[in-house]
């Protein structure tokens, strides 16, 4: 074979190569965007919610399945959206002692993400009508006001970093953490279950609330001198570090005791408290945000802190079912 067609040959495998190495690394970037690892902290209020509602009789499967697909649409858009709005602002920069972020590294354009955010925040709103319709008999004032706190969830996941009023960058991304992924997320799928809200199931709800809250505290003391230097003035950031090594201990206990609380408010079966088991979890995690002298030691406790709170909503969800089974 003559040299030349021996190098053009060469030339097209390499190409190839090329070509499919560089879609690898942006399929990659996209899944590395979508922060899957965040799931199960965003599920969590959801089963809890739901199998609140399973305590008192009242479960439907299609309601939930149906919960579980708009809360991980609204947290991959969340994802998507806080990508974008701290490139934007130059949060995510080489300072960032997280993972690397698709934007800002480059691999996917401001414009792509852009797009995918629409698309997402599209998916999420056709699923939480969808959600609607199963939970609802037919329009009424209850069915619009869950519209509302739908479209709320939306604007509120993409508003975190995006834009000039991203209330990521003024203080205000705990209150609004514990609103949507506590009180909404808990008492939402409880009261599409059951159609009520009585007073002790906002006890569950504050306890997801809490340690979700809990989730975004490490991150923001792990980040604290990058967001000071990048003017995202975090709660953490306004605190300080020392108290907010005490609020998040304050975070912990909080939500454990509303938890305990509701479970003793609710009594049937010592199966109830199997969700104890998974108190060394959060016992060491409380202890290492107390503790730590570096940042760099809180990147293993926002994983063991947000796969405990989804633990804890499993065995807490499987106690309750063990307590009418048994």
């Amino acid at each position: 074979m003559p040299s030349w067609k021996k190098e053009n040959l060469i030339f097209q495998i390499s190409s190839g190569f090329l070509d499919q190495s560089l879609i690898m690394a942006e399929i990659k970037a996209w899944l590395g965007a979508f922060r899957l690892r965040t799931l199960p902290l965003a599920l969590s209020c959801i089963i809890t919610g739901s199998m609140a509602a399973w305590g008192s009789e009242s479960f439907s499967p299609s309601i939930f399945a149906w919960a579980i697909l708009t809360t991980v649409l609204l947290q991959v858009l969340s994802n998507l959206a806080n990508d974008l709005g701290d490139a934007e602002k130059g949060t995510d920069n080489e300072n960032r002692l997280g993972p690397a972020r698709a934007v800002q590294s480059g691999v996917i354009s401001k414009e792509a993400m852009k797009k995918a955010v629409i698309i997402c925040g599209i998916l999420a709103l056709f699923s939480g009508v969808y959600l609607l319709f199963l939970a609802f008999d037919s329009w009424n004032l209850t069915w619009l006001l869950f519209f509302i706190l739908g479209l709320a969830s939306i604007l509120a996941a993409i508003k975190y970093t995006m834009g000039k009023g991203a209330y990521g960058y003024r203080g205000l991304g705990d209150l609004f953490v514990f609103l949507f992924f506590g009180l909404v997320g808990v008492l939402g799928a409880y009261f599409l279950q059951t159609g009520q809200i009585q007073w002790h199931t906002w006890l569950p709800a504050v306890t997801i609330g809490c340690f979700s809250v809990g989730v975004l505290n490490l991150n923001n003391m792990r980040d604290i001198d990058n967001d000071r230097d990048s003017g995202k003035r975090t709660l953490v950031v306004s605190m300080g570090l020392p108290a907010a090594r005490w609020y998040h201990l304050s975070l912990l206990l909080v939500g454990w005791l509303a938890m305990l609380l509701f479970t003793f408010e609710n009594w049937k079966s010592p199966w109830q408290l199997l969700f104890l088991v998974t108190l060394p979890l959060f016992i060491a995690n409380g202890k290492k945000a107390y503790t730590h002298k570096t940042p760099q030691e809180l990147i293993p406790s926002l994983k063991q802190l947000a796969l405990g709170t989804f633990f804890f909503s499993l065995t807490f969800a499987t106690g309750i079912i063990l307590a009418q089974w048994l």
